[in-house]
């Protein structure tokens, strides 16, 4: 039971590897999709509830999260073709502030990190809906939430970084204290 969490973040690594190579297999690329989602939120369920959290686990969940949402982002260009240059700016201003955010905690606390916000878990679960939305709605306009929380998530999440005397990857918000 001590590495149950460590796993279902493993194999979320291993499903959007799969995800690579099913892109033209909707129904099998879909089934990968969903088990990625559903083990993004079981890992730190399980975690929690066992009391086995640990910096690996965070980092690994971190790393699993990474790969997965950039994976969403180019299958999700690749399928909008031109609609997606209009969110292009949006794509890049979010990278560029994450890029700043993971300079700034690798300076002041030694380590690459990602928070755990409420702002950063809300985004990461608009990401996961909006390509689902968007097949159903066939409407690019649903990807807006994503770019404004995910601007605003990036933005608070370099404001913790820039206030806080030192690191909680698990804090909630700017607004909440630690």
């Amino acid at each position: 039971m001590k590495y149950t969490a460590n796993l279902i973040s493993l194999s979320r690594v291993l499903l959007t590897l799969c995800m690579l190579f099913s892109f033209s297999h909707v129904w099998l690329f879909t089934l990968l999709y969903l088990l990625s989602g559903l083990s993004d939120v079981l890992d730190g369920y399980i975690a929690r509830q066992t009391g086995t959290q640990s910096e690996f686990g965070a980092r690994l969940d971190t790393a699993a999260d990474l790969l997965f949402y950039i994976l969403i982002i180019v299958f999700t260009a690749i399928w909008l073709g031109p609609d997606t240059l209009i969110f292009l700016p949006w794509i890049i201003i979010i990278a560029l502030i994450r890029i700043a955010n993971a300079v700034i905690a690798a300076y002041k606390y030694h380590s690459w990190v990602m928070l755990h916000t409420w702002g950063n878990k809300l985004t990461g679960g608009l990401l996961f809906l909006a390509p689902p939305l968007y097949l159903i709605l066939q409407n690019p306009m649903v990807f807006w939430p994503v770019c404004i929380a995910g601007v605003l998530s990036s933005v608070e999440e370099g404001a913790i970084h820039l206030t806080s005397a030192q690191l909680n990857i698990d804090r909630q918000s700017i607004f909440k204290a630690e």
